[in-house]
C-alpha cells in the first residue's frame, strides 16, 4: 500500500518503499508516467529477491501524488525526487532514471553526488524541454505557447494530447545539464534503444560524450523503443543495476 510524505515545498508525494540492505535502489520515472509501470515494478521485485532496499514514487501531478500535472516543471519534479531520496532512504543510492527520470537522476548526481552511489539511465532525455520541444516547435507553436501559456501536441501513447506549458519550457532552462561540465564519479550505465522515436540515439551519444568520469558505459539495443520495457530490455536493466551494485561493492572492499 502506498504511503505519503510532504516535501518542504508543500507537495504531497505518494511512494512505495521496500526495506533491505544498501546500496538501495531508487526508480525515477518519466514524463507523465507513474510508479506502477513495468520497469518500476520489475526493479522492485529484483530488489526484494536480492535483499536491497528500493524506493519508487510519483512526482507531484503524476500518479497518486497530489497536484496538477500542468502546474509542474522539471525543477518541481527534481525537488520531489530530492526530497524522496534524502528523506526516505539511507546512505548513497543507485538511481535508475527512465526518460525524464534520467535527466532528474543527472541533476541529483550533479547537485548531491555524495548521495548517488551509481547511476543507470534508460532512454535518458536530458534537456528535452529545450532540445526536444522548444527547438522543434514551429514559429506558430512558439507564439501560441508564449501568448496563451500552453500548446497542445499529439501523443504517441494516448488519445489525449500533450499539453506543454510556458512554465515547463522556461523553468527547464534553469535545469539544463548539457551546457556545462558534468563530472560523474560513480559507476554509470546508459541504456538506449535504436528504434526510440522520442529520444534518438544521438541524444545518448551526446550525453556520453558530454559527461566525464572513470566508469561510464553506453549500451545500444537494436530495435528497442522508448518504453524499453520488453522482457529482454527489463532483464538488461536489472543486470545493469546488479553490475553497478557489484562495482560499488568492489570499490568499497
Amino acid at each position: 500500500m502506498s504511503m505519503y510524505f510532504d516535501t518542504a515545498e508543500g507537495r504531497r508525494i505518494a511512494y512505495d518503499r521496500t526495506e533491505g540492505k544498501g546500496p538501495g535502489v531508487v526508480f525515477l520515472g518519466g514524463f507523465r508516467s507513474d510508479k506502477e509501470g513495468t520497469k518500476a515494478l520489475a526493479l522492485e521485485d529484483w530488489a526484494r529477491r536480492h535483499g536491497h532496499s528500493f524506493l519508487r514514487f510519483d512526482y507531484s501531478g503524476h500518479g497518486m501524488s497530489d497536484g496538477e500535472f500542468l502546474d509542474g516543471s522539471i525543477g518541481d519534479w527534481f525537488e520531489d525526487a530530492r526530497a524522496a531520496i534524502l528523506g526516505l532512504t539511507e546512505g548513497p543510492q543507485v538511481l535508475v532514471g527512465s526518460s525524464m527520470g534520467g535527466w532528474i537522476a543527472l541533476l541529483m548526481a550533479r547537485e548531491h553526488p555524495a548521495n548517488v552511489a551509481g547511476l543507470i539511465t534508460v532512454a535518458a532525455a536530458p534537456d528535452f524541454t529545450e532540445d526536444g520541444m522548444w527547438a522543434e516547435f514551429s514559429e506558430e507553436q512558439r507564439r501560441e505557447l508564449m501568448e496563451a501559456g500552453q500548446v497542445a501536441l499529439p501523443s504517441d501513447y494516448s488519445d489525449e494530447p500533450y499539453v506543454i506549458t510556458r512554465r515547463l519550457i522556461e523553468e527547464g532552462r534553469e535545469r539544463l545539464v548539457l551546457r556545462t561540465p558534468l563530472p560523474l564519479s560513480m559507476p554509470v550505465r546508459m541504456l538506449q534503444g535504436t528504434a526510440d522515436t522520442d529520444v534518438p540515439v544521438s541524444v545518448a551519444v551526446r550525453l556520453i560524450e558530454h559527461v566525464t568520469g572513470p566508469d561510464i558505459r553506453l549500451t545500444l539495443v537494436k530495435d528497442a523503443d522508448h518504453r524499453f520495457s520488453s522482457p529482454d530490455c527489463v532483464k538488461l536493466i536489472e543486470l545493469s543495476v546488479q553490475k553497478v551494485v557489484q562495482r560499488i561493492g568492489a570499490a568499497g572492499a
